[in-house]
């Protein structure tokens, strides 16, 4: 049956059933990758921020609209990762922040909150470009929003909005010639489909919502080791929890009482129990100090699907060290740069970064994780190399919700241009905007180079790829290809009026061996005696050789 009226329950599974719709598809959006390298990650992106939104509603017994997508809207906006994710985050701010106050919604109220979604994404991105998920966002929800009227229903609405969604990420190859030519379409458009079209399969009964995802697990915590040693003594027992697939096997999962489980746990002295159950599926919280003991009395009526166990003296401990720490004084700059790869990583430290935040190609940082990361290495200003063009727009959100210090971003696209700024800050210096604008200037003058293999055939930039090619990116293009990485690297600098540089600086992945890259250095030397050869290893996973020409 239609809905005429959106209530937060319903919002809630359709939530619920967006995300899992992306998790789905995931794998199918990484593919669509321009490039033909195995480093596609807008489906995981995406996924993982909309993961963020989930953990901030699981618990909450929201009964209103308005309520429901605040507190979804606040946690996708800090778990946003790439571009896709946080354009992403903004598209559902703007819905957001047109649903403040609403118990429940029609489709027309709905539309126009889908309006505000189009403004601030929009408004989010400094240079918007047509053909990408903006695009998809924005013809979809004009399209529905002008084809209901009063009588239309909440169905009516997802269903233009999907139809229109169909046809707006197929016309993205026409509009960008990069896709044209690669025959892709958008990946941040794909994945916003697939978030549409889960809603729409939960809305309409055709998803059923797993008490899976709906109990799905809150990020986890890092904590200290240490802070439970070898002379501790567990005082607060283990916060366990878990969800239970009850088996036709061993009890009738229709007829199952949850009851069965609270008061057994009760009986063994369990605290903080909390158990309910959501068609055969179970889920169970409680404090013991024997959770072995727990977990053998439930596997009586059925098996684990997942399971966490957390030792809360250690979390006790590690707070309680918090408190005694002493204050540190707070730093006058912190650099914070985003890197991957053993090599790499300690190299940008020994060169002045104050810390390094995880990530890069596939694994780009959160909102959140950069905001946790400007706390930690508290300064009056932060400077931050996000070193991925990817990364660039959550690094920025970061940066415009951290009010505790100034925060600075310099663009650069990759590793080498974060090695190039980073070579030229100097913590010394007090004119921090005059820092900031050396190190843009050196990212923006070195040459940039990544050498990696080609997973798929394709021809781009008017060169015919092969499954299995090296190939050489620079400049955001394909500029040589070649049977070996040390062929490609060397084709690439071929191209290059080399008089007008003078340093020559490879990072080796960790696929590279230490004779591969010996030789390498030394025909390098060979090739350019005029030019210092320096080279590191990177321990960078992906791409054999990155390469920075100054």
């Amino acid at each position: 049956m239609s809905k005429e009226i959106l209530d937060a329950k319903t919002l809630r599974s359709m939530l619920i059933g967006g995300t899992e719709n992306m998790r789905t598809s995931s794998a199918e959006i990484n593919d669509l990758n321009v490039f033909p390298v195995p480093d596609g990650d807008t489906g995981t992106n995406m996924t993982m921020t909309l993961d963020g939104g989930l953990t901030e509603i699981i618990n909450d017994d929201d009964s209103s609209v308005g309520d429901l997508m605040d507190h979804f809207a606040r946690g996708v906006l800090l778990g946003a990762r790439g571009n896709s994710g946080v354009i992403l985050s903004q598209i559902l701010a703007g819905i957001t922040d047109s649903l403040k106050g609403c118990e429940t919604v029609d489709a027309r109220t709905l539309a126009e909150a889908y309006r505000g979604g189009i403004k601030k994404s929009y408004d989010a991105v400094r240079n918007p470009t047509e053909g990408t998920i903006l695009t998809v966002f924005r013809e979809s929800t004009e399209y529905a929003a002008a084809n209901i009227d009063e009588h239309s229903t909440i169905d009516d609405f997802y269903r233009l909005h999907i139809e229109e969604a169909q046809r707006s990420l197929a016309r993205t190859k026409d509009i960008l010639p990069v896709l044209t030519e690669a025959d892709v379409v958008d990946s941040g458009g794909a994945g916003y489909l697939a978030i549409a079209v889960g809603m729409y399969l939960s809305l309409t009964g055709k998803m059923k919502v797993d008490a899976l995802s709906e109990t799905a697990a809150p990020r986890a915590n890092k904590v200290d080791l240490d802070a439970f040693t070898r002379d501790s003594v567990l005082e607060f027992g283990y916060c366990t929890e878990f969800l239970l697939r009850l088996t036709t096997a061993k009890v009738d999962p229709d007829n199952f009482e949850v009851s069965t489980i609270t008061d057994e746990l009760t009986a063994m002295g369990g605290d903080s129990i909390v158990a309910y159950k959501n068609g055969d599926i179970v889920k169970v919280h409680v404090h013991t100090r024997a959770p072995g003991e727990v977990l053998n009395a439930c596997q009586r009526y059925g098996e684990f699907l997942t399971l966490k166990i957390e030792n809360m003296s250690l979390e006790h401990n590690e707070e309680e060290a918090k408190k005694r720490e002493k204050p540190k004084k707070r730093e006058k700059l912190s650099v914070l740069a985003v890197a991957s790869g053993d090599g790499v990583c300690a190299l940008f430290g020994d060169m002045g970064a104050s810390g390094i935040i995880s990530g890069g190609q596939t694994a780009n940082p959160s909102t959140e994780e950069f905001i946790e990361a400007f706390r930690r290495y508290d300064a009056e200003d932060i400077i931050v190399l996000p070193n991925n063009k990817n990364v660039f727009l959550a690094a920025n959100q970061a940066a415009e919700l951290y009010d505790a210090a100034r925060v600075h971003i310099v663009p650069t696209k990759n590793l080498m241009q974060g090695y190039a700024a980073l070579s030229v800050i100097t913590p010394g210096i007090t004119d921090i905007d005059t820092l900031v604008r050396n190190a843009t200037r050196a990212a923006s003058e070195v040459v940039d180079c990544e050498v990696t293999r080609a997973v798929r055939h394709v021809t781009i930039g008017g060169k015919e790829i092969n499954e299995g090619d090296y190939i050489a990116i620079s400049g955001g293009e394909i500029v040589a290809t070649d049977d070996s990485a040390r062929s490609a690297l060397l084709s690439m600098l071929s191209g290059l009026d080399m008089d007008d540089y003078e340093i020559i600086t490879v990072f080796a992945g960790a696929e590279v061996t230490p004779d591969e890259r010996a030789d390498l250095i030394d025909e390098l030397e060979e090739l350019y005696p005029d030019h210092e050869v320096i080279a590191y290893e990177g321990g960078q996973e992906i791409y054999d050789y990155y390469v920075a020409v100054e």
